[in-house]
């Protein structure tokens, strides 16, 4: 039997780690889930909720005894500290933090990383990044609906017609194609664009105009299905042909990231600037630098537009998920079941680096920051 724990998340995180579904599921499959009284309230899931599935609901988590920590956040260090040698923890571990993995490997935790999961068909039940991304998407949308002075849809009416909003999308991986699927759902034009090569026809699944800026085909592709970072004379040449489209649009939103590294400057303040008095641009690379210059976590930002008297409001997202909290941590809370149960064998914790998802997660173990060790050939 493994003994599975999820604590009340740092405020102001809003999600958990396990709901009281996912708990139902794991004690059936054996394992004695305990979950801290109160991790899932902000999510809509009362102490009773998971007492009904089966969980024990404590009022203080016996950190020191447990096998299995399932968190969302990367864990404080007073967190890793409270941990015993040889525990496991699940969750968002900030690989790319030097001193945080390091602080995991000298306590001798085996540490996996959401973050370094592999991206391949059978890693997609437990890929935490595209499940939170697909809220982020969602949201990204109704932060601009809610700001902006007009209409999404088309509208037809006796007074006369009111044409549909224009939204340009930066970024097209699972946050972008989600947010085309919702700003189309209410019923605006979009258009987007991505350097990665296999985008174009991901844009046109959903139904968005792709805008080709004119890369190569190796310029924007980087491994494991991500975006790579361009070089400067690309960024510039890409930011020159966005411009126009920008400019309008009365809805950006820009979705870009490079694992690791800090967020690609897509937009600057003179392509803002360019923006109708009353357009919306979302940021939800804030948090990491921002695709949108001026852009700022948790914070809107106006800034003057060159086209008349008002403003462009710069949204900069600071956690999309945790403003859903309900959903996000329904898809976090499977993503951690498929991985324990991947992990699981004979009631015990079973890490076997033969297997290309654990061995690509596992970030730490048995004392070793296994990121500083040189892969073997």
């Amino acid at each position: 039997m493994i003994t599975v724990v999820a604590t009340r998340e740092p405020y102001p995180e809003t999600r958990v780690a396990l709901t009281p579904d996912v708990c139902r599921s794991l004690t059936k499959a054996g394992h004695r889930i305990i979950v801290e009284s109160g991790a899932g309230g902000a999510a809509g899931h009362p102490d009773a909720q998971y007492q009904e599935a089966g969980a024990e609901v404590v009022p203080v988590v016996p950190l020191s005894e447990i096998d299995v920590l399932a968190h969302v956040l990367p864990l404080t260090e007073e967190r890793i500290r409270e941990l015993k040698p040889g525990a496991l923890t699940i969750g968002m571990a900030g690989p790319h933090e030097v001193d945080r993995v390091t602080r995991l490997a000298e306590a001798e935790i085996t540490a996996m990383s959401f973050e370094r999961l592999p991206r391949t068909s059978r890693a997609q039940s437990m890929d935490a990044l595209s499940s939170q991304a697909l809220a982020a998407g969602y949201r990204a949308v109704l932060e601009a609906a809610f700001r902006l002075p007009r209409f999404f849809p088309l509208a037809m009416t006796a007074a006369g017609t009111v044409p549909p909003a224009k939204v340009v999308v930066l970024g097209i991986g699972v946050a972008g194609l989600q947010a085309i699927a919702t700003a189309k759902r209410l019923g605006a034009t979009v258009s987007a664009n991505d350097i990665r090569p296999s985008s174009a026809e991901e844009a046109r699944s959903v139904g968005a105009t792709f805008i080709d800026v004119g890369l190569g085909s190796d310029e924007g592709a980087g491994t494991g299905g991500y975006a790579r970072t361009l070089g400067q004379d690309a960024a510039t040449r890409q930011r020159e042909a966005l411009a126009p489209h920008i400019a309008d649009a009365d809805v950006l939103i820009t979705t870009a990231a490079v694992p690791g590294r800090p967020a690609p400057r897509l937009v600057t303040a003179e392509m803002v600037q360019a923006m109708r008095p009353g357009s919306v641009a979302v940021d939800l690379a804030a948090p990491t630098g921002g695709n949108i210059e001026g852009s700022r976590p948790g914070e809107d930002v106006k800034v003057p537009s060159t086209r008349g008297d008002g403003d462009v409001t710069i949204v900069g997202v600071a956690s999309a998920p945790s403003d859903l909290p309900a959903d996000a941590s329904r898809l976090f809370a499977k993503n951690v079941e498929n991985v324990v149960k991947l992990i699981a064998s004979n009631g015990a914790v079973v890490i076997d680096f033969g297997d290309d998802i654990v061995d690509g997660m596992t970030i730490t173990h048995d004392g070793v920051n296994r990121l500083a060790q040189p892969k073997e050939a």
